[in-house]
């Protein structure tokens, strides 16, 4: 698949991976309405095309992932318009929470805000050792929700009241430190690391990523005796489409090669 939005781009390989762009929202890449809009319509095509194995979400640059929502649009906000902004934003973080293949957050720089709550969303965040990430919306005189929500259940309860209550920022170093981030490099081997990653993710069976990654989401809202026994039934599923067969006969035949990868 390709797509060209005036704020999105969508490329994919010959491997499956679909590296999705966000365009045109300055060096900071910026989260207004239209730059929603046009990344909630690409993350909904990703979503329908089978042929996709992994997505890799960028900014444009490498100053920031995304630096916040748009401030210039949300000064001018009333109740009602800032119930239809930020059910916009809630959307394209569900979209891209929801979608079926995984999705890898390339983190260069500046994280903040509904671009933490857009990176949170992802399945996997790998960032340079300069980048900064931080739930600011106090300073401005709002509070941090939709997917700030998911916090708590990824660095534990009294780190996310520190940042969500402080709205200070914190390194990468930290960030990885409390799991916030799963992967930190330098930036000059940031590419070289997402693409390393997106080529494992894409290497695994199709299916299976998009059972496990359903089977993660399900997780996040079941008791865990109803979780463990679903998982029994999603066991068997998987012999249905035929990976588990073909994978473990390859690596049957690796291991008897003598060949441990």
């Amino acid at each position: 698949m390709k797509l060209d939005l005036p704020h999105a781009r969508v490329e994919l390989d010959t491997l499956g991976i679909a590296t999705l762009t966000i365009c045109n929202a300055g060096s900071l890449n910026i989260l207004g309405t239209p730059v929603i809009d046009d990344l909630r319509k690409a993350f909904e095509a990703v979503a329908t095309d089978e042929t996709v194995r992994v997505v890799i979400l960028r900014g444009t640059g490498d100053k920031a992932f995304v630096a916040g929502a748009d401030i210039k649009e949300m000064g001018a906000l009333d109740r009602a318009s800032a119930r239809r902004f930020i059910d916009g934003l809630r959307r394209l973080c569900e979209a891209v929470r929801q979608c079926p293949a995984p999705v890898i957050a390339r983190i260069p720089g500046w994280t903040l805000g509904g671009g933490l709550e857009l990176a949170i969303a992802c399945d996997l965040r790998i960032a340079a050792d300069s980048a900064m990430l931080g739930m600011p919306e106090v300073v401005v005189g709002i509070p941090s929700i939709i997917h700030a929500a998911l916090l708590p259940r990824l660095i534990g309860e009294a780190r996310a009241g520190w940042m969500l209550l402080t709205g200070e920022n914190i390194d990468c170093a930290k960030a990885q430190e409390w799991g916030l981030v799963d992967a930190m490099v330098p930036m000059r081997v940031l590419d070289t690391e997402v693409t390393r990653m997106a080529g494992r993710l894409a290497s695994h069976g199709p299916q299976v990523m998009r059972q496990q990654k359903r089977l993660l989401r399900q997780w996040q809202q079941q008791p865990l005796d109803v979780a463990i026994l679903e998982g029994v039934d999603e066991f068997a599923k998987a012999f249905d489409t035929g990976e588990p067969q073909r994978f473990m006969a390859e690596f049957a035949q690796r291991k008897a090669q003598g060949v441990h990868k």
